[in-house]
C-alpha cells in the first residue's frame, strides 16, 4: 500500500491484486504496466513478474493499519474484477472494506459487467454500503456501455473516470451517476485531448449537477498541460471530503 500519492483525487492506494492484461485502446499505454514492466525479472522486487496478474493474500488487511481515515485506490495497479481474480478473493477485498469502514473506498474496473454482476450478487437486497464507490473507466464513445453496466450495480457512489479520454463521448446519460473524473493521457506516446471534448462533458455535468474533477491535461508527463479548464480547476467531489485539504484542493457536497 501508499500512504500517499500523486493522484489528485484519492489520498492512498491499496493493491491486493497487481497485474492486468489490456483490452480496450484506452490501455495502449497503461502507465502502471509500463511501470511494473521496469522491474520483470529483478529477484525480490514487488514487480519482479512485470505486470502478469498476481494475487497478494498478505495485503488484504492493510487498511487496517490506517488509524486515519483516508480515501484509498483500490488496485491502482490492477482491475479487481479481472477474469482470473476468483470471486473467493474479490470477497476478502470487500469483507476489508466493510470492516474497516472508517475508510472510503474507490474501485474502478473496465470490466464493468462483471463488477455489476458481482454487486448484485453480494447486495442483492440492498446497495452498497456509501463508503465503497464503485466506478468504471470510459476513453470514447465506443466504451459507453460500460456507464451502463454502472448504471445497474447496486452501488451509492457511482462515478466514471473519463482518462485517458481519446475521443468525444456526445451526450452521456448521467442518470445514477455521482461523479465524473476527465483527465488526458500522459507519458512518452500520450495521445492528444481537445479542449472541446473536455468542455462537452464538463457542461453535461453542470447540467446534470454531477461533480466533475478535471485531473489533467497530460502529454509527456502528468503535469505538463496543468490542470485549468478554460482558466478554472475544477476539483468537486461526490460528498464532503477533506482527505487532500492540506493540497488545497476544494471540495464540495
Amino acid at each position: 500500500m501508499a500512504n500517499g500519492t500523486a493522484i489528485e483525487w484519492t489520498d492512498a492506494t491499496w493493491n491486493p491484486v497487481t497485474g492486468c492484461t489490456k483490452i480496450t485502446r484506452g490501455c495502449d499505454n497503461c502507465y502502471a504496466a509500463r511501470f511494473a514492466e521496469r522491474w520483470r525479472g529483478v529477484a525480490g522486487h514487488p514487480y519482479e513478474q512485470g505486470f502478469d496478474l498476481r494475487l497478494w493474500p498478505s495485503r488484504l488487511n492493510q487498511p487496517a493499519a490506517w488509524r486515519k481515515p483516508r480515501m484509498i485506490f483500490v488496485n491502482s495497479m490492477s482491475d479487481l474484477f479481472h477474469k482470473q481474480v476468483d470471486r473467493s478473493f474479490i470477497d476478502r477485498v470487500f469483507d476489508t472494506m466493510e470492516r474497516e469502514d472508517r475508510h472510503t473506498y474507490q474501485i474502478l474496473t473496465k470490466r464493468s459487467s462483471l463488477m455489476s454482476a458481482y454487486l448484485q450478487h453480494r447486495y442483492a437486497n440492498t446497495l452498497a454500503p456509501s463508503h465503497i464507490w464503485c466506478g468504471v473507466s470510459v476513453e470514447d464513445s465506443a466504451a459507453s456501455n460500460r456507464i451502463r453496466h454502472l448504471r445497474t450495480a447496486p452501488a451509492t457512489i457511482r462515478f466514471l473516470s473519463i482518462e485517458p479520454l481519446l475521443g468525444p463521448l456526445g451526450d452521456i446519460d448521467l442518470d445514477g451517476i455521482s461523479w465524473v473524473i476527465v483527465g488526458g493521457e500522459s507519458g512518452p506516446k500520450a495521445r492528444p485531448i481537445q479542449t472541446e471534448w473536455v468542455c462537452e462533458i464538463r457542461d453535461q455535468c453542470a447540467k446534470s449537477e454531477v461533480p466533475f474533477f478535471f485531473k489533467q491535461w497530460g502529454g509527456p508527463t502528468p503535469k505538463s498541460g496543468g490542470r485549468r479548464v478554460e482558466g478554472v480547476e475544477h476539483s468537486a467531489m461526490p460528498i464532503t471530503w477533506v482527505g487532500k485539504k492540506s493540497r488545497g484542493l476544494p471540495v464540495a457536497s
